[in-house]
């Protein structure tokens, strides 16, 4: 086995490699870590061992080991402590590697953005209950920001700005019941620069534990170790509970404990959000009996109740001495201990959270039917079921330590926005940014393209929660489409409480301080992709009784809707769609127009050829009775029917003569942009709109695009079903016109979007760009961790990206094509990659599969046909196969 060995000498870092030794500068930072990588470009090793001792301090030892993940991660092996050696180096480093594939490990404590980030991604839950991963000390600041978010709270609220009175429906934080203080000698030990000595938090994606170790040190020089630990069940969705242990470390005295249920929290995660109403609760009780509390609260105006209960526990305190205060906001309960150097003291605070919509009935809540487990027990069931949701979903990868490491990332937090544990019982779907920030106002968008067919693979019962969530919302996309002159159902681009239209009618340019209209509400394409998973759901479950009750009536519903926006141009003798925008976002409207929308957005109507298409396929597939009820639903007539069969054939799209589709009709005459001079000038450039903006010019002059628009086409079908889609509308392209699209758009793209980078991944592997699929896709899976985008990871998860990842991997790398009426798989693995292994779950049948660079063994849990390659291949149930692949794309 090869490893590197690192120690320190002189005030350098000396590294010892292959019998030779390199000297680098001794600045534990995360540019000497890349400075010592691209010295070791090239070479072969298995990890690396630091030599030199750990310090006895705390606060020393923090910089070495902070530095030791930084080159972990860097270099993408594992890097061990010579210390750390046990039986062997060999078993050593694979043991760190699998420890660093599972944990998330952050040092210090953080200020502003950096800070809300890590609690972005240090965030535990369940798909319920989401709490940001703060420490029970911090208040809401602009460094600190605890937050308990429930799925499905919204509350509308007004505000006042600039001479306007404008509404929105705001993702609320619901209150704090985790906060904890201490106090010595009258003085409370605050969470800040000053009093935080060290600081390290971690969590393990296994089993969604979460800790954090730190000291804190009084204005008088007492410290105080504090470790944290805190597990929001899975095993019951209402239920989260913390272990907080104090020790003295260098005096004995009086300590005081407090701990609050805290019903003045208000939303603050969101800068540019701050200015507008942040209140949205009034406490409603406050109670306390003994080790028990309750806080009730109401939300303003949607009318929610949350009512949260605590029991606290403690096996080495007394805790008949607790002495509970309640005020109108908060129940406040503290007790004073006389602590021993050394000795450590432990209280535990087990809460359980329900929520009630307006009007519906709550269970008991009275003390004395209150029960819960000790914070052991709550650990304990929540990581089995942990256990079983990692069995079927994890993507294990040989040969790439650090995307393994993304892959679980990833996953975690997808299940933590949405798992088979709450999502069936819940009327919610997955918000942009999960449960884990106010961006977006936690509002669903077309996001859910991307992020179904993660519980579509792994928990298709869920899946069909989360189409519920659309289908019980249907009679609002129906309401605003009747309102705007449309049959149909025309779903909101931002959809939360109720269905109805959240997005903003008005917006405040920052810039000019002028309110303009907001268009972004003509992105109709979201239902698009709700037909979209509809029928991928259907495919990959054949779940009749689903499509007869319920996704029949939704695609017909919004079938109809595209029906009747549709129009006959007698100049061009074809129908056209206006008034719409694409995926793009960074073009609202013609240029000079005041008037939002575009005409004929490629993506758009390629979709809608297809929806029309399926309308079609349901009567040839379904009988006349299991149709019978949806079409009476929908109003679908024989007329219907034929007008849909006219459109299809005659919809309209802009094609160049070299085969390149116009994004829209007249983008082929809007501006060029000097791409270079912005590059030099800027240098991020990811959003071009608001650089344009800034220099007074508008992004719906130029070709320029924040992410795959009419190339989002190839993400969801195959390059010969577009084929088929292009052949219905009456057009004929070159073989090549796919190449000639991506390299023309990729040229324009300014990627402002993190999922932009995922769509063209998929388009870079499928023309067999394998270079820049790879190069894509490693910015994907890193967006969120290394938060990209300069600070939105502070407002939430990306779950569409994080979920897309996920997909992609077993697409584009794995190979697996679940569009087709049976499982087709073409592998395509990196070139770093040595294994890839993982689960499905299609049709009811579990499949087991390990792929290497030359041979795919599967196994599948009931006799079923899959294709590789283009051969149909026969799976006995429970007998594993092993079958050879040549690894070439498929078109």
């Amino acid at each position: 086995m090869n490893y590197i060995e690192i120690h320190k000498e002189n005030e350098q870092l000396m590294v010892l490699v292959e019998g030779r030794q390199l000297t680098f500068s001794g600045q534990l930072t995360v540019e000497n870590a890349a400075n010592i990588r691209e010295e070791l470009k090239g070479g072969i090793f298995d990890g690396g061992i630091i030599n030199w001792s750990e310090t006895e301090s705390f606060m020393e030892f923090q910089e070495v080991d902070k530095f030791r993940l930084i080159l972990e991660e860097t270099l993408n092996k594992p890097i061990i402590f010579a210390s750390a050696v046990k039986d062997s180096v060999e078993a050593s480093l694979k043991e760190e590697a699998e420890y660093c594939s599972w944990n998330l490990v952050y040092h210090d404590f953080r200020t502003g953005k950096d800070e809300y980030a890590a609690e972005s991604l240090l965030t535990t839950g369940n798909g319920f209950i989401g709490l940001r991963g703060t420490v029970p000390e911090m208040r809401i600041t602009k460094d600190t920001y605890p937050a308990t978010y429930l799925a499905g709270l919204y509350n509308t609220a007004e505000s006042q700005i600039e001479g306007q009175i404008i509404k929105n429906e705001d993702f609320v934080n619901a209150p704090n019941l985790q906060y904890i203080s201490l106090e010595i000698d009258g003085e409370i030990v605050n969470f800040t620069q000053e009093t935080v000595k060290f600081f390290k938090r971690s969590l393990d994606l296994r089993t969604g534990l979460f800790e954090a170790v730190s000291i804190l040190e009084t204005s008088a020089g007492s410290q105080l170790k504090v470790t944290v630990k805190r597990v929001v069940s899975m095993a019951n969705m209402h239920e989260y509970s913390l272990s907080y242990e104090v020790m003295p470390l260098n005096f004995n005295g009086k300590v005081t404990i407090t701990t609050e249920a805290d019903g003045t929290v208000f939303n603050y995660n969101v800068a540019r959000y701050r200015s507008l109403t942040k209140q949205h609760l009034k406490v409603t009780e406050t109670a306390a009996e003994a080790m028990r509390s309750r806080l009730q609260v109401k939300t303003l105006e949607s009318a929610f109740t949350i009512v949260q209960e605590a029991q606290l526990f403690s096996s080495t305190m007394d805790l008949s001495e607790l002495i509970s205060e309640t005020t109108d906001e908060k129940v406040i309960q503290s007790m004073s201990v006389e602590m021993v150097e050394g000795q450590k003291y432990t209280l535990e605070k087990s809460v359980a959270v329900h929520l009630y919509k307006k009007g519906e009935e709550q269970k008991s809540h009275e003390f004395e039917a209150f029960e819960i487990p000790d914070f052991e027990s709550m650990y304990k069931a929540s990581s089995k079921v942990w256990k079983d949701y990692w069995q079927e979903t994890a993507i294990m990868v040989e040969g790439d330590m650090m995307s393994e490491k993304m892959l679980h990332l990833h996953t975690y937090h997808i299940l933590v926005s949405g798992s088979p544990t709450a999502n069936p019982t819940l009327d919610a779907s997955i918000t942009a940014r999960g449960l884990h920030g106010e961006a977006y106002r936690g509002h669903i968008f077309w996001d859910e393209l991307f992020i179904l067919p993660f519980y579509i693979i792994h928990f298709p019962e869920t899946a069909q929660q989360l189409l519920m969530y659309r289908y019980n919302r249907l009679p609002a996309a129906k309401s605003s489409a009747a309102k705007a002159g449309y049959r149909g159902a025309m779903f909101p681009w931002q959809s939360g409480l109720d269905g109805t239209e959240q997005s903003q009618e008005l917006h405040l340019n920052p810039i000019s301080g002028e309110w303009g209209e907001d268009h972004s509400r003509l992105q109709r394409h979201v239902s698009l992709a709700i037909a979209y998973n509809v029928w991928l759901y259907n495919n990959n479950t054949e779940d009749k009784e689903f499509m007869i009750h319920h996704g029949i009536e939704l695609l017909m519903e919004i079938a109809k809707f595209w029906l009747s926006i549709a129009a006959y141009n007698d100049k061009t003798e074809r129908y056209s769609i206006s008034g719409v925008m694409g995926p793009d976002e960074f073009h609202e409207a013609y240029p000079g127009s005041t008037k939002g929308g575009l005409t004929d957005n490629a993506y758009t109507n390629m979709m809608v050829v297809w929806l029309f298409e399926e309308i079609e396929a349901l009567y040839l597939n379904y009988s006349a009775d299991d149709l019978a009820t949806a079409q009476k639903k929908a109003e679908m007539t024989r007329e219907d029917l034929a007008q849909m069969n006219r459109i299809r054939h005659d919809l309209n799209l802009e094609i160049n003569s070299e085969g390149v589709i116009a994004q829209f009709a007249g983008y082929f005459d809007l501006k060029e942009i000097d791409w270079t001079y912005y590059k030099e000038k800027y240098g991020n450039i990811y959003r071009m709109d608001r650089i344009l903006s800034a220099e007074g010019c508008s992004a719906d002059e130029y070709k320029v695009a924040k992410q795959a628009d009419s190339l989002m086409i190839f993400y969801n079908f195959r390059k010969d079903k577009v084929d088929q889609i292009l052949a219905d509308m009456g057009y004929q392209l070159p073989e090549d016109y796919l190449e000639k699209n991506l390299n023309y758009y990729l040229a324009r793209t300014s990627h402002g979007s993190t999922l932009s980078r995922i769509v063209h991944s998929q388009l870079a592997s499928i023309v067999e760009d394998k270079e820049l699929a790879w190069n894509l896709y490693q910015e994907a899976l890193y967006s969120d961790y290394q938060d990209i985008q300069g600070g939105t990871t502070a407002e939430g998860i990306h779950a569409g990206v994080m979920a897309a990842t996920l997909f992609i991997t077993l697409t584009t790398f794995a190979g697996i094509d679940i569009r087709q009426k049976e499982v087709a798989i073409q592998p395509q693995l990196p070139e770093t990659w040595e294994k890839l292994k993982f689960r499905l779950n299609i049709r009811g049948v579990h499949y087991q599969l390990v792929i290497d660079k030359e041979k795919i063994q599967i196994e599948a849990d009931q006799s079923v046909r899959v294709t590789i390659e283009g051969e149909t291949v026969s799976l006995e149930s429970g007998q594993s196969q092993q079958l050879f692949y040549e690894g070439v794309s498929a078109k």
